[in-house]
């Protein structure tokens, strides 16, 4: 029995409904015998470049014709006779080679000005991913010291990630992986230990394995003031175990700080101790031998990648005495994940320094069973930061370290939020410091946050003029301006199936600095609030769009987990 399909989106919106206009008149036409049946077809709807092709258009008669033995512009024809009346839908046009060609009514366009004032903010949020549970992880750094700059690209791509899915209806949970076991938790809190003896006064050096940098200092001397003298007595190893988790907590509540202080929140900080700990690791390796991907040599535990296409195989535990491996604990990690908490997809951003590691994971995945198409990971570049010509350093500290709050100080959370996600993550960038904080049309941050600012200001010159629009005529909203603006907001709904799909928070942007654009244009050919009276009605009309523009991209901003500021 032939079926179309359309993509997986459950969600309707415009791009989606025109594909199922699509479906349904190819179901038509094959009923009555004008096509001939075939296989499955998915009708993919494309936005065209050229905007005076129509709003949306079908290859799907191209992608026909060798099954069905017809040309394609006959097919076309077939399925443009076929097409049902719909109030979404004013023209269907055949292009070319047999493309076919839709154009969005303007009456079901003014009509969206009111569906996007009734929705709020959360218009064009989909259901694409109801009842899918997605797990984004993202930052996951060593809770060693304070984030620097490095960590801020994926500390935005992983919430722009997870803000996006959200707003596509998955259920969406937001992790910190704490690194809180294994050799680097133990140099640290040696370190911080050294730190507290010295602010005691006492004479002690770092080894050679350390960390250096100002923030143990100020941990040392943090702890000095909690515990003074008190734990004087007890032998290295015991002060270590009363300081220790108190560094930790310490360096954990800084880095929430920073990133609270850009916006993103998570739903859960996971221990790593917890794998080593519980059941996880102990079980993860279990399953692992069952499935012929363990062997012992070398007085070590080995995961067999060799078994599974890779160059190499690698150590899970190291030795008795040594422990577990970082890799070893990502194993378990990851069937804590999957088997254990059952998320249908896990989204892990890391930087670039983790390529590497990637086809590794994707084989323990596989090797546990797990289709490893459900772990994508998502690596972001390295950043260089500049201002004119010239590289910059944000006031180098001794240890060599750039705070990321020291990027926050210069050019604000939103700039960064914008910045980087306007580029994909696998992109090599220069944050260019200048721009970021120019208050300019140059600087697309502040050219967008401005629209909407302006866009608040407009409503509230209609307050003060106590101009009452609630009872205005969309139907008087009939200039090219108006409805070109009016096409443009209704993008949204696709904007973020497309980003979603793709896990490609950067059509976000995009969008937002179209929309922006967009109103640009509709201020210089239509003025918003007349004085003259002839022109009320129209005024109220006008600001209902102005009113929508704003909650599109108040909306648009928020995914990015950017603000909207109302004055500027």
């Amino acid at each position: 029995m032939w079926r179309a399909r359309v993509s997986d989106w459950d969600s309707m919106h415009p791009q989606k409904e025109i594909a199922e206009i699509v479906v349904s008149a190819l179901e038509s036409a094959i009923a009555a015998d004008a096509l001939p049946q075939v296989g499955d077809v998915t009708a993919t709807v494309e936005r065209p470049k050229n905007a005076e092709h129509g709003d949306y258009s079908t290859s799907v008669a191209l992608a026909l014709a060798s099954s069905m033995r017809m040309a394609p512009r006959e097919i076309a024809s077939k399925i443009t006779d076929a097409v049902a009346p719909s109030s979404m839908v004013c023209d269907v046009s055949i292009a070319g080679p047999g493309f076919i060609n839709f154009r969005l009514d303007d009456d079901w366009l003014r009509s969206q000005i009111h569906v996007i004032r009734e929705s709020g903010v959360e218009f064009a949020h989909l259901d694409m991913g109801a009842g899918q549970r997605v797990q984004v992880e993202f930052v996951s750094v060593n809770p060693t010291g304070p984030l620097h700059i490095g960590h801020v690209p994926g500390a935005v791509i992983g919430n722009g990630i997870a803000n996006i899915l959200d707003a596509a209806g998955f259920d969406v949970q937001r992790e910190y992986y704490v690194n809180d076991a294994g050799n680097q938790m133990r140099i640290f809190i040696e370190s911080a230990y050294v730190r507290f003896l010295q602010a005691q006064g006492k004479d002690a050096e770092l080894p050679a394995e350390s960390y250096p940098g100002e923030f143990v200092v100020e941990i040392g001397k943090e702890l000095y003031e909690e515990f003074g003298n008190d734990l004087d007595g007890m032998d290295a190893d015991g002060v270590m175990s009363v300081i220790g988790p108190q560094a930790l907590s310490k360096t954990l509540a800084n880095i929430r700080a920073t990133l609270s202080r850009m916006g993103i929140e998570y739903d859960k900080w996971f221990s790593e101790q917890s794998l080593v700990s519980g059941d996880d690791f102990d079980e993860s390796l279990e399953l692992l031998k069952e499935r012929g991907y363990i062997a012992e040599r070398e007085g070590a535990l080995w995961f067999l990648g060799t078994k599974m296409g890779l160059e190499s195989d690698s150590v899970i535990i190291r030795s008795k005495e040594r422990g577990p491996s970082y890799f070893g604990t990502d194993i378990a990690y990851h069937y804590n994940k999957f088997l254990k908490r059952g998320f249908d997809r896990v989204i892990n951003v890391w930087g670039a320094d983790h390529h590497g590691h990637v086809a590794r994971m994707k084989a323990v995945v596989d090797s546990l069973g797990v289709a490893p198409e459900r772990l994508t990971i998502i690596l972001n570049q390295i950043v260089n930061f500049k201002s004119g010509d010239e590289l910059v350093s944000f006031g180098k500290r001794e240890d060599n370290f750039i705070a990321a709050d020291e990027l926050m100080d210069a050019v604000g959370p939103d700039a960064c939020h914008y910045i980087f996600l306007e580029r994909t993550p696998g992109t090599h960038m220069e944050f260019d410091i200048d721009l970021a904080k120019a208050e300019s049309s140059d600087n697309p941050v502040f050219y967008v946050q401005y629209a909407h600012a302006r866009l608040c200001a407009i409503l509230r010159a209609a307050v003060e003029r106590e101009i009452e629009f609630e009872d205005g005529d969309v139907s008087l909203l009939t200039m090219d301006r108006e409805l070109a603006l009016m096409r443009r907001l209704n993008e949204l709904p696709d904007m973020i199936a497309r980003a979603a799909e793709m896990l490609e928070p950067h059509h976000m942007p995009h969008f937002a600095y179209e929309v922006a654009r967009e109103l640009q244009r509709f201020y210089e050919a239509c003025r918003v609030i007349s004085s003259d009276p002839a022109d009320a009605e129209l005024t109220k009309a006008r600001l209902l769009l102005v009113d929508a523009a704003r909650i599109v991209l108040a909306g648009t901003l928020n995914i990015m987990g950017m603000n909207a500021p109302e004055r500027m």
